[in-house]
Formats: structure tokens, sequence, C-alpha cells
């Protein structure tokens, strides 16, 4: 995959990601449902920073919205002392979003918000910040999550692969983000030998606030056409 300048880009017609000759099935139905995509560096973090970037968007003018994430970002500090993180491990992340949020509500520019996510520091700080809080809540809710996992343990599995910087992550990890946060996240999936695109709604019969694709590993950011 070419590695793009930008980490999170601006708007492209949904034609941007699809070959110039398909007849494929799939193809036309991604085209006929959203019309456009932002592309997001696949550099093993593009779900976190995806999710991050996309909710903030979808609330960017709705005050309430924007406030209730916000605090929502305070109060996981009790998902992180319960899960036995020390405060100096988490807490500049955690500010750093609350930072973002904040710019948002200041001025509610998508233009800023795209900024922002392209300032490296601040983008993989909101990142880390994620990954942190994926796996502070995996472990607070271990009984139900440790199912799912194959690592030997379940903090091994969290410090190797969901802590980690640039791994790739898993449908364990979508759904205790999705928890953690309480946001709908609605994946389109390519994969598979399928006609049709896979949907996958996660936390299930929920209203998602945001749309990624999922093809090839790697997560883009979609926007449904309008319904007439």
């Amino acid at each position: 995959r070419r590695q793009m300048d930008s980490l999170v880009s601006g708007r492209q017609d949904i034609s941007s990601l699809l070959p110039e000759q398909t007849s494929c099935a799939k193809h036309k139905d991604l085209s006929g449902q959203f019309s456009s995509v932002r592309q997001v560096r696949g550099d093993g973090n593009c779900f976190y920073r995806a999710v991050c970037f996309a909710h903030l968007e979808s609330v960017l003018h709705n005050g309430r919205a924007l406030q209730r994430f916000k605090e929502t970002v305070v109060q996981t500090r009790k998902e992180f002392s319960s899960a036995g993180f020390d405060e100096g491990s988490f807490i500049h992340h955690l500010n750093t979003v609350v930072n973002v949020v904040e710019q948002c509500q200041a001025d509610g520019q998508e233009d800023h918000l795209l900024q922002l996510f392209n300032e490296q520091l601040t983008s993989d700080g909101t990142v880390q910040y994620l990954r942190l809080l994926t796996s502070a809540h995996l472990q607070n809710h271990a009984d139900f999550f440790c199912n799912f996992v194959e690592a030997p343990n379940l903090q091994i599995y969290c410090r190797e692969e969901v802590e980690t910087m640039a791994m790739e992550c898993d449908h364990v990890d979508i759904l205790a983000l999705s928890q953690a946060l309480d946001i709908c996240i609605h994946i389109v999936s390519m994969e598979g030998d399928e006609q049709q695109l896979a949907h996958h709604i996660i936390p299930e019969g929920a209203e998602p606030s945001l749309h990624l694709l999922y093809q090839m590993s790697h997560y883009n950011i979609l926007y449904p056409r309008p319904q007439n």
C-alpha cells in the first residue's frame, strides 16, 4: 500500500478508491451507498485514528454531543484506575484528547479538526489514548473478553497487541472501544468472496455515528449518500 503524505486526507470522491474498470458488485454497491471517503494512513493505527476523527467530525456541529463526549473522556480516568493504570501512563494522552475536543468546541471547523489530526504528536496522542482505554476496558471486563482472546492471557494480549502503537486491531478491541466511549461504529467490509459488502454494526442494534471501510486489513472513513 502506498504511504500517504497525510495522516488523514481531505474528503475524496468514492471513485478514488475503486479501480477504473470495475464491474464488481461490491464496488457498485459501495459507490451506490457512499459518496465520499477520507483515506487514513496505513500505519497500523488506522482504526483508532479513523474512529476518533470520524466521531468528532460527526458531532462537530452538535454542542451537546461534543460536551457529552468530552465528559465521557474525562470520566474514563475511572476506567484506567480500575484497571490499575498509573495516572502518569495515560493522563497526558487523555488531556490531548480533551484539548482536541475543546478546540472543536471553540470553532467547529472541519479544516481545523483535519489540521489537528495531521499533527503527528496530537494525532498519535489520541491514538495512544484510545489504545490504553481499549486495554483498560478489556481488563475491567476480563471475564467476558477473555473468551475472545487468543493470547496466553488477557494482560499479555493487552500489553503486546492493544497498547503498542502500530499493532492492527482485532474485532474484540473494536467492541471494547465502542463500549468504553459509548459510540456506535458501522464497518463496511470488502473482504471475503461474497458478492455483497458485509455490514457490521458495533454494538448491534444501535445507530452508528461513523462509517468505516475495511479493505485489505485497512480502515478508511466513509460518508453515506443522503437518503431520499
